[in-house]
């Protein structure tokens, strides 16, 4: 008799079998109040370090700097601050749920992210030479080229950190221990892709397009949470989510507000409805070929 194959997400066991020692729901709200708050005192934290140490107007300029996020200091103050996501994921994992806090990333995420990542960038070097090239049109220098080589590998680590912290506190955590208390995929991919999406939320900045971009968040963190389940790691999503960020942040931003660290900006920003329209089904589709690319390349 042939042998029934396995459930597409059997290995997710590997991340929610270690949640189940202490899967009580009080104590994932908790850790996540808590993680919220230490965000929220590692910003303040930053401001007051700041007030203390510039003069009154270079305090306003920092200020801004990192609201807006469209300078290198302001943009890394940002990225090093979203950090906080994964180091408050990991002692809510230690000290609520009794797990070490490397359960949160699965098996092997090293390796698997790693390799992903070769893939991904394959492909997106790919899709940046070849037709239409008129993808890119209009695009203008922002960084010297210089200036962003001297700073490349401090930006790769700020990515990285921010990248991988909300990939350990959406994906390692939060849906780990939702996974344990609940059995259906719904539940323990969709709540947190949703509040991922919640995070991404930003009406200010992308005014009437704000919905869509907050729906393709949430594409976004189930595309995420999917490779996560189907894998037992984290290693695939952070490699998925550090090479996107790294294009969005590094190479090709839009103009203004997270532009800081970018080589080149396109030749609109956030508040143009129609161009931000028009773009946002161009990246849908590269979430999409890079979801597939992952599934392809370690066959799950």
């Amino acid at each position: 008799m042939p042998q029934r194959p396995d459930p597409p997400y059997a290995a997710h066991a590997v991340l929610s079998d270690p949640a189940r020692r202490a899967p009580a729901l009080w104590r994932l709200v908790l850790g996540t109040v808590l993680t919220g708050a230490l965000v929220m005192l590692l910003g303040q934290s930053l401001f007051a370090a700041a007030e203390a140490l510039l003069s009154p107007s270079g305090f306003a300029d920092f200020e801004a700097a990192v609201m807006r996020a469209d300078t290198p200091v302001g943009l890394y103050a940002l990225l090093f601050v979203v950090g906080g996501l994964g180091l408050g994921a990991m002692l809510a994992a230690r000290g609520l749920h009794h797990r070490p806090a490397r359960s949160l990333f699965g098996g092997r995420p090293l390796r698997l992210g790693l390799r992903c990542a070769l893939f991904l960038i394959v492909l997106n070097g790919a899709v940046f030479l070849l037709p239409p090239w008129t993808l890119y049109d209009g695009i203008s220098a922002n960084l010297s080229a210089g200036l962003w080589l001297a700073l490349l590998p401090l930006s790769l680590l700020a990515v990285l950190i921010q990248t991988g912290a909300e990939e350990l506190f959406f994906r390692g955590y939060l849906q780990s221990q939702l996974a344990a208390r609940f059995r259906h995929p719904l539940i323990w991919i969709g709540l947190p892709s949703a509040l991922f999406a919640l995070g991404h939320h930003a009406p200010d900045l992308f005014g009437p397009n704000a919905i869509w971009v907050t729906l393709w968040a949430f594409a976004f963190g189930v595309a995420m949470a999917d490779l996560t389940a189907r894998t037992g790691s984290l290693g695939p999503a952070m490699a998925v989510h550090f090479v996107n960020n790294t294009g969005a942040l590094l190479l090709v931003s839009m103009q203004g507000d997270m532009s800081g660290l970018a080589l080149y900006t396109l030749p609109f920003t956030g508040a143009d409805t129609a161009a931000v329209r028009a773009y946002l089904p161009v990246d849908l589709a590269m979430i999409g070929l890079s979801w597939l690319t992952v599934r392809l390349a370690l066959r799950v």
